[in-house]
């Protein structure tokens, strides 16, 4: 898939899958936007910088994990050839989206099991963000941003499988900077409207529209590999 491909539609995948992160992030959004001082909060003006700061910080923390995944990508693909070697991680992240979607839509759990696996090492991380909190100013937001951009995440982790077939350190980390850019809409609206959002989200329809929209991706992603494969 050509890279400017890959970056849309890896936004779209985060737009559709947004409603795990309004789910799984709400919380801390929440928990952020409440824990500054009422003057801050009450104007979307004043909480803006915040807001814009964890967000930046999180993707800035992704686009760097796309990097790793691509540089490993690459590394393994040097030990087999090429086109067979991207083909079957090209399938691989279309099965972990479509297990993504299930998860999304509230069809099967079975990727908390991944997200636990990943616990092990927020375990390391997420003290560093605690000395960070209470947040007072837009600069220690982006260093929490930076933290949280790390948290154990199925969607974030089937994307990363993606990034790894992707072919480098650029294009997965421009591959999982779209991811970001797509989660955006949905957790800048969390910090302004985190009750009426969350509880949108929770509504079973729209659950289940943004799973099957993220299976029709995992889909596709099979299908260009299968192509790929046949030629």
């Amino acid at each position: 898939m050509p890279e400017n491909v890959s970056f849309f539609a890896a936004m779209a995948v985060g737009f559709f899958g947004g409603v795990h992160c309004v789910g799984m992030c709400g919380g801390i959004v929440g928990a952020l936007t409440f824990g500054l001082p009422p003057e801050k909060r009450e104007r979307f003006t004043s909480l803006f910088p915040y807001l814009a700061a964890y967000n930046i910080a999180r993707i800035t923390s992704y686009t760097i994990a796309g990097a790793i995944a691509g540089t490993i990508g690459l590394l393994g693909l040097s030990l087999a050839p090429i086109k067979d070697a991207q083909i079957v991680l090209l399938a691989i992240a279309g099965v972990f989206m479509i297990l993504m979607g299930l998860y999304v839509g509230g069809w099967w759990f079975g990727l908390t099991r991944i997200e636990r696996a990943g616990s092990r090492l927020w375990r390391f991380i997420e003290p560093v963000g605690r000395r960070l909190m209470p947040v007072k100013s837009p600069a220690q937001a982006f260093g929490l941003g930076l933290v949280w951009g790390w948290l154990p995440c199925g969607l974030v982790y089937s994307v990363l499988i993606w990034a790894l077939s992707a072919g480098g350190p650029l294009a997965g980390a421009l591959l999982m900077l779209g991811f970001g850019l797509g989660t955006l809409p949905n957790l800048l609206a969390m910090g302004a409207f985190a009750g009426q959002l969350a509880a949108f989200a929770r509504k079973p329809w729209v659950r289940r529209v943004a799973g099957g929209m993220v299976i029709a991706f995992g889909l596709y992603q099979i299908g260009l590999a299968a192509f790929d494969l046949a030629g």
